[in-house]
């Protein structure tokens, strides 16, 4: 699907748990997780009180985005020729893009963007991803992936990553490399890219990618930190994902080619072989280069021709590999064609069923009638997701069912459907599921089901056009390189907005139908069962149940219902303002209402169309003890389903029909938290909703049951990986086992009820101090007016007595060592080492000191363990201060190795911070830490969603605002002294609690 018509669809189970599985997508420091900032925020200003104000302001934004004065390069396409994009089709283009093609091949666009501020975001992709490699070849792309950040033309070994963190770029968040299955993409985001610094990375990233050095000194060094990435990915999920690609893409390279490679070609690979594979594939035609950022996209194309302009590979391009087609076995029946089906058995995964219409991919014309028959098959999509979850809702045999087509890697073009059954009538789940499916497909959806979808959908697409001011240039370049991979193009989103709106005509039950019946139609049909429990099942009786006949099921249609918010019930009368002044931050208005609310009104239009609301109250994990501790997952799953003022979820669903409104809800240390992100037009509804969740809650108890069942479900899945016991497990122990922090186990689910999880919340939404944030672009009095009709309306509610506080959480213990045992490989381990630190605001510069003296820590724990000993793919360190005085406040160091190597982290970590407390680090150690932290926060203080998480609590504790001023220099200025004595004071004075967590059977070592 073109990236520009993604429809907005519910969340995903099937892509989001079972694409990244099977394709397996190999990053070289991890997952990228960016900064989203606004162009150009309202700056602060003067403070009514000096000893309130905050000396961080929004960073300043100069666009340097005029046309150059210089000639256009002569690879730089005209506005008046077709871009080599758009080629073929009649899709709008966007001239935001400029389009160019160097002599050699290279193509490239470039574009003007100012989110964030100062920043360029480069993407450089290689046509080459594991399809292209040869049998012999397996893991040589991902492996020449990591081999270009060792040591390249200008970049000597080990030296690239310094050398990014001193232009102020952070390795795997701002400087990162991924490889697909079909491509491989190059990632940096430069911050303050003045043109010295611009020339300097692209000369850098020219080197790496034309001229990397692939001696066999490096290969070798480089291949034991690909195995490790590779041993962190094993156990059940990865035979899982293994098997399901060799069932659901039997017959196709994509059945056999996983991103992270086979061990046997890893281990014997030679620089001769990397080299070829190096020139086969990294040359000009097969490269784009995507550009978008705070600066002359004239420049940038010159850059890219100074730079790449001369790039020359000898000898004819290499034909892009055949990479199969799914094809049906032999005598299948052509009406119904099952194929391939399998049943794998893991003992501690829950069930899931995955099967699938599998079509041939074809390149396609990206024309406009191709994405309007897209859009419509989303709207099929999005029409049967809501039937499934309705029934899902309602009691059916699944937890949870999704539906989504998805062209596959260019191999296939599918629909796929996934559930999970919630006991081991799998059958009865499946002929649930493809009851609704068969309904689907043979009769026609009803006017009010299309009229609901379509309006969601419009919603969504002005949402994206107001939004698309703000849209980073990091994701603007991502499309682009990924409608390249698809090939297909890229549209504006007014373009999207304006076919969607002109296709409505033809939008109907009829047309629904017939995309629908093509949606579950194919080549083959392949399945892929697990379950826990050996015997439950066989590949033959999948194979029987799929072909078997289904009865088409229309009860799971939604009853058409108008919902409507004039319809519920006053929360009272509109309170009254009492008071309304400047927070003495920026132009923020602190708000007092007559029932003791407070709010924090931030009108502005950095992010237009974007209103962000939080809602703080009561006590958060401080109101449960230990007993009680199973409530605090459960409401964070159900509470808001369990419904409000007369409505139940699906009334919900129905009263957000064309709206945009959110209902989030999280348990904080301190505080309990509702979040949305809204528009002014919604805004009034918005923090009713929220409102009556306090004033009017329902207590409707399948949400309860179905977050108890998924709770159960999932909990076994933890114990398959040292990760996963990792995710369940730390918390809590380095909290000296405080149940609060805990993942319950299935014995405290089972030990809960409707009835308990109303007696545990009903008290807990009547209690304590109601404060609300709104930030964003809407009209002061329309937020006044709105928090009077709904905040303001409510009765003053009873403070939260201190002494009913739970005890606040351990600290680790100092010395101790908890050996954890997982099952899953028995090359699989992982090692933590914790200190207690501090929490609140009285020491909240030291505790922003001690990230800077984590990030030492964690660059030194890299250089040992993945660099020198291959032993870890990415160890890391997190530092938690928390801002309320809570308690509770860790530095955690932690590495996924082979159990024989946890005694070299204990040592590596021990030895670091020995050292670190002892000499401290030099200049430029510290310097490399210190500007890519300053560079996030400045990138951060340009939006919304900062400022309101610092600000949070500020309207009852003047504090927090007296200690935002320091942020930045705290963050980012130090001394090698002041870390010495943090190291001392925090690290090397005590010893800390040391986690192992090992195969089942393992004797630590």
């Amino acid at each position: 699907m073109n990236p520009a018509f993604r429809a907005p669809r519910p969340t995903g189970r099937h892509l989001a748990l079972l694409l990244p599985i099977l394709l397996g997508g190999c990053a070289i420091f991890g997952p990228k997780d960016e900064v989203r900032t606004p162009p150009e925020p309202p700056q602060a200003e003067a403070a009514n009180d000096p000893a309130d104000a905050a000396t961080v302001q929004p960073h300043p934004t100069d666009f340097s985005t005029k046309p150059s004065a210089a000639a256009e390069p002569a690879s730089l396409q005209s506005p008046d020729e077709t871009p080599w994009l758009y080629e073929g089709s009649n899709i709008p283009v966007d001239r935001e893009w400029r389009f160019g093609v160097l002599d050699n091949g290279l193509r490239y666009a470039t574009r003007a963007n100012g989110v964030p501020p100062e920043q360029v975001s480069i993407r450089i992709r290689i046509d080459a991803g594991s399809l292209y490699e040869a049998e012999d070849e397996r893991g040589f792309a991902h492996l020449l992936e990591h081999l270009l950040f060792r040591q390249s033309r200008y970049l000597g070994v080990g030296e690239t990553i310094p050398t990014w963190q001193r232009l102020g770029a952070t390795f795997g968040n701002d400087t990162n490399a991924v490889t697909s299955p079909t491509q491989t993409v190059y990632q940096l985001d430069l911050p303050e890219a003045d043109p010295a610094k611009l020339d300097e990375a692209f000369r850098l990233l020219s080197g790496m990618v034309q001229a990397p050095v692939l001696s066999q000194a490096n290969v070798d060094t480089e291949v034991p930190i690909v195995l490790a990435e590779k041993r962190e990915r094993g156990g059940a999920a990865e035979r899982v994902g293994r098997e399901s690609r060799e069932t659901l893409f039997h017959g196709q390279l994509l059945a056999s080619r996983p991103p992270i490679g086979a061990e046997e070609t890893l281990l014997g690979a030679k620089a001769e072989a990397v080299e070829a594979f190096h020139e086969r594939w990294y040359r000009p035609k097969g490269t784009v280069i995507a550009v978008a950022g705070d600066t002359d996209p004239v420049a940038l194309a010159r850059l890219i021709e100074k730079y790449f302009g001369d790039w020359q590979v000898a000898g004819d391009v290499s034909p892009q590999p055949d990479f199969g087609d799914p094809v049906a076995p032999a005598g299948a029946d052509p009406a119904n064609p099952v194929g391939e089906t399998s049943v794998l058995v893991e003992a501690d995964l829950p069930r899931s069923l995955t099967f699938a219409w599998l079509r041939e991919w074809e390149p396609v014309q990206d024309t406009i009638a191709y994405n309007e028959g897209l859009l419509m098959d989303a709207l099929a999509q999005s029409l049967i997701n809501r039937r499934l979850e309705s029934r899902a809702r309602g009691g059916g045999d699944y937890l949870y069912a999704q539906v989504e087509q998805e062209d596959v890697s260019r191999s296939t073009d599918a629909t796929f459907v996934s559930f999970a059954p919630l006991t081991e009538d799998w059958q009865a789940a499946l002929a649930d599921v493809r009851a609704v499916i068969a309904d689907a497909t043979t009769n026609p959806p009803t006017e009010e089901e299309l009229a609901r979808e379509i309006a969601e959908f419009d919603v969504a697409f002005v949402a994206g056009v107001e939004e698309s001011q703000v849209e980073p240039g990091s994701d603007l370049a991502d499309t682009l390189i990924g409608a390249v991979d698809i090939r297909e193009t890229v549209a504006s989103a007014q373009t999207v907005l304006d076919v969607f709106r002109g296709m409505r005509e033809r939008v109907t039950p009829a047309a629904i139908l017939e995309r629908t019946q093509a949606l579950f139609s194919g080549e083959v049909v392949r399945a892929v069962y697990v379950t826990p429990q050996d015997g439950e099942a066989s590949a033959q009786a999948l194979r029987a149940e799929l072909a078997a006949p289904v009865e088409a099921d229309g009860s799971a249609r939604i009853a058409a219902s108008t919902v409507d918010f004039d319809q519920l019930p006053s929360l009272g009368e509109p309170g009254e303002v009492l008071s309304a002044r400047s927070l003495g931050v920026l132009d923020i208005e602190r708000v007092q209402l007559a029932n003791g609310v407070t709010a924090l009104l931030w009108p502005n239009g950095a992010e237009p169309g974007r209103v962000a609301v939080n809602v703080h109250f009561g006590a958060g994990m401080r109101a449960f003890d230990a007993d009680d501790a199973a409530y605090i997952t459960l409401g964070e799953t159900a509470l808001i389903s369990s419904g409000l003022a007369g409505l139940d979820q699906e009334d919900l669903d129905r009263l957000a029909t064309g709206r945009k409104l959110g209902f989030d809800f999280s348990v904080g240390q301190a505080a309990f938290t509702f979040s949305a992100n809204t528009r002014e037009a919604d805004l009034a509804d918005q923090l009713y909703l929220f409102a009556a969740k306090l004033a009017l809650p329902e207590w409707d108890e399948r949400p309860v049951v179905r977050a108890k069942a998924g709770s159960s479900l999932a909990y076994d899945t933890y114990v398959t990986s040292p990760a996963g016991l990792l995710n369940r497990d730390l918390e809590t122990i380095i909290r000296g086992g405080d149940l609060r922090f805990a993942t319950p186990t299935p014995e405290m689910i089972e030990a809960t009820s409707a009835e308990g999880f109303r007696e545990v919340w009903e008290p807990l939404l009547d209690k304590g101090e109601i404060e609300v944030l709104i930030f964003g672009d809407f009209q002061r009095d329309v937020a006044i007016k709105a928090l009077r009709t709904s905040f303001g309306a409510l009765p003053p509610r009873a403070p939260i007595d201190p002494a009913s506080f739970a005890a606040r959480p351990g600290a680790p213990k100092a010395g101790a060592r908890e050996v954890l045992y997982h099952r899953g490989d028995a090359n699989q381990a992982a090692a933590v080492v914790a200190w207690p630190v501090g929490s609140g605001l009285t020491d909240i510069s030291e505790g922003r000191q001690l990230e800077i003296l984590g990030q030492l820590v964690m660059n030194r724990l890299f250089d040992e363990m993945r660099e020198r000993a291959g032993a870890s793919y990415a160890p890391q360190v997190r530092v938690d201060w928390p801002m309320d005085d809570v308690g509770g406040g860790t530095l955690i160091a932690l590495a996924q190795l082979r159990p024989e190597d946890l005694p070299a982290f204990y040592a590596a970590a021990d030895e670091i911070v020995q050292d670190l407390a002892a000499n401290g680090p030099d200049a430029d150690e510290l310097a490399r830490v210190t500007e890519p932290l300053r560079q996030t926060i400045l990138r951060a203080t340009t939006g919304n969603g900062f400022w309101m998480w610092q600000l949070r609590g500020s309207t009852r504790d003047a504090q927090r605002l007296r200690v935002i001023g320091s942020l930045l220099d705290d963050y980012s200025q130090s001394t090698p002294e002041r870390m010495q004595a943090l190291a001392a004071k925090y690290l090397g004075a005590r010893a800390p609690l040391e986690i192992a967590i090992v195969p089942e059977g393992t004797q630590v070592p």
